[in-house]
């Protein structure tokens, strides 16, 4: 019998969202093979009765589910927070399992999606260079090949084995120090047409957020290793309409897929190292985004300026 990767699920307070990831999840071929790990966050101090009640529609939610080999539920009394709830979940199951599929509560799957992760993950196990396995692709318009491997890692429905998650660590002055003695920034960041990498690292260290995606991008990108990316996205992130922790309010978000892939080939003849191809169209979307992203702020800040009769040079873009 096919040894299986166990699924994570990570919930907080969004019952209709989770309802739409377990509904999508539960129409994968593997689904009724596969056990699956829900891990709850608790409520944050002073929590208001409207959040509360969403936490319990939430675990009621989760509690009756049954649509798969095994359902175990992993409820916190206190609040860890996104980060440290995945790090922590993560960290106990690959460590069981030594292997592991993550999803979070805004997640929507193909039904194709668990085929491909364990399809690769059982492909590439002992390929050390291989550390992550994404279903997510960035809505690149191109001619790309089924399945590649490029660097940047994506936490929208991902894998990967414990061998790979030893690497992980959140350490932000270690890493920053990292990636200043290789002068690494450019190529982190793809050239600079995706800033986000650096600034969330920095924010991290500033306090101003506490992620963790960015530090497992940083841990596999320092460690020289590749992911596996597929060509049309598996996964839809259903998070961009302000009920997320890190997700604004944005329904026609430029990371949305119109259509996801129904199944993904995992080819084995797929060299191992990284699409530079790929890495190209992935600049000029990320270019296309961040000319978008500040044509946004410039209309708000147009709109502030006209409501508030602020002094425009106060509202210039830094």
């Amino acid at each position: 019998m096919r040894n299986l990767a166990p699924i994570v699920l990570f919930v907080y307070n969004r019952p209709w969202h989770t309802q739409q990831t377990l509904d999508a999840l539960s129409k994968n071929e593997l689904a009724n093979d596969s056990e699956l790990f829900i891990y709850c966050d608790g409520p944050k101090d002073n929590s208001s009765e409207e959040v509360l009640n969403k936490i319990k529609e939430t675990r009621a939610l989760v509690n009756s589910e049954n649509r798969f080999k095994s359902v175990r539920i992993i409820e916190s009394n206190i609040n860890k927070g996104l980060a440290q709830s995945i790090i922590d979940g993560v960290t106990e199951i690959v460590n069981k399992f030594g292997k592991i599929i993550v999803l979070e509560d805004d997640l929507v799957t193909s039904p194709g999606f668990l085929k491909y992760m364990n399809d690769a993950l059982d492909l590439y196990q002992d390929e050390q260079k291989v550390m992550h396995v994404s279903g997510y692709m960035f809505a690149v318009k191109g001619d790309l090949p089924e399945t590649f491997f490029i660097k940047p890692t994506s936490c929208w429905g991902w894998a990967t084995w414990k061998r790979a998650w030893d690497y992980f660590e959140k350490d932000v002055n270690r890493q920053i120090s990292i990636l200043n003695k290789k002068k690494a920034w450019n190529e982190f960041t793809l050239n600079n047409s995706y800033p986000s990498y650096r600034n969330q690292l920095f924010l991290n260290q500033s306090g101003e957020i506490d992620t963790w995606a960015i530090f497992w991008h940083v841990s596999v990108f320092v460690n020289n290793g590749l992911s596996l990316h597929p060509a049309l996205s598996l996964v839809q992130n259903i998070g961009f309409d302000g009920s997320g922790v890190h997700c604004d309010l944005n329904i026609d978000s430029p990371y949305k897929w119109d259509k996801l892939s129904k199944n993904v080939e995992v080819l084995k003849n797929v060299e191992i190292r990284e699409n530079l191809k790929v890495n190209q169209e992935l600049q000029k979307y990320f270019n296309k985004i961040t000319k978008m992203k500040v044509q946004l702020s410039l209309r708000d800040k147009f709109y502030l300026y006209r409501k508030s009769g602020w002094k425009l040079q106060l509202l210039k873009i830094k």
